[in-house]
């Protein structure tokens, strides 16, 4: 008979960023089960479900997921659990590409493979690295593009916590984040979402379109604050996957920022820097 010892669920397939993220918070030595359980709404049911197998004996385990629109950060960067799942957490930035999205990274990133193209095996079209001042005006830019849609998103968010039917009331109208709509101007983004709020009505009434409005006027003023931009807190705010996406369509002859960087960041991140992510550590050493 085997034993589960310390199991840690998370969201994704045996390839997602999640697994090789984790594989980098845990000290060398542990020796946890990582488990994918695809997408984040199906956690609760697959945790029960793969922990009262009979073949495990040993129910230690953490869940961990992308923080997405479901809770607002906190400002001490700490991991943020979900009080509706036991022993759910998740990360204080909105996903894990929000760590990655970093202008030293992608400086240092750039310049290594600009070297390597120097090598006949390697083709690199797109020169040097600009410079971290550059890059860093890069993501910049893509955020102040996508501070309406944010703003929209983390309303929709809003008016569906009350109702308890968060899983059914979606925070875009495109496929999910990383699909960015056709504009990001606030009259399309607030008459798509208006849309979704007057489907969804009928079904749960505390969604409302006052709600929404009341909600979104607070996300606009937050997000229109100089000290929002200055700490640049959409670093935390925005939905990386979304600012990824946004970066790329602002600057399509830059270096991709896809699975490829994703990969090599996340073994350059420095765990430590992270509270939330060093939180996380501690907690799989004491289960």
């Amino acid at each position: 008979m085997s034993v589960v010892d310390k199991v840690i669920f998370c969201e994704g397939k045996q390839t997602s960023f999640d697994i090789k993220l984790l594989e980098r918070v845990l000290e060398p030595g542990q020796g946890p089960t990582i488990v994918p359980a695809s997408g984040k709404f199906s956690f609760s049911p697959f945790a029960q479900g793969y922990l009262s197998h009979d073949k495990a004996v040993n129910k230690r385990y953490i869940i961990f997921r992308d923080r997405d629109f479901d809770v607002e950060p906190t400002s001490d960067g700490k991991l943020l659990p979900l009080k509706l799942i036991k022993h759910c957490f998740l990360t204080n930035r909105a996903c894990i590409e929000n760590y990655l999205l970093d202008a030293n990274l992608i400086h240092k990133y750039w310049h290594a493979m600009f070297e390597k193209s120097e090598n006949p095996l390697f083709k690199w079209g797109h020169g040097n690295s600009p410079g971290i001042e550059k890059i860093a005006e890069w993501i910049d830019g893509a955020a102040r593009e996508l501070k309406d849609y944010q703003a929209v998103r983390w309303a929709l968010a809003d008016v569906a916590k009350p109702s308890g039917a968060r899983s059914h009331l979606k925070t875009t109208w495109t496929k999910g984040s990383g699909k960015l709509p056709a504009s990001l101007g606030l009259p399309h983004c607030q008459a798509e979402a208006k849309k979704l709020i007057q489907t969804f009505r009928e079904a749960v009434d505390q969604v409302t379109q006052d709600k929404f409005e009341e909600s979104l006027g607070i996300y606009q003023d937050k997000f229109s604050q100089d000290e929002f931009w200055q700490h640049k807190q959409y670093i935390i705010w925005f939905h990386g996957k979304d600012l990824q996406k946004a970066m790329q369509r602002q600057k399509s002859q830059y270096i991709s920022l896809k699975e490829n960087f994703c990969n090599w960041a996340i073994e350059q991140l420095d765990i430590t820097q992270y509270p939330d992510l060093t939180e996380l550590r501690t907690k799989i050493e004491n289960l």
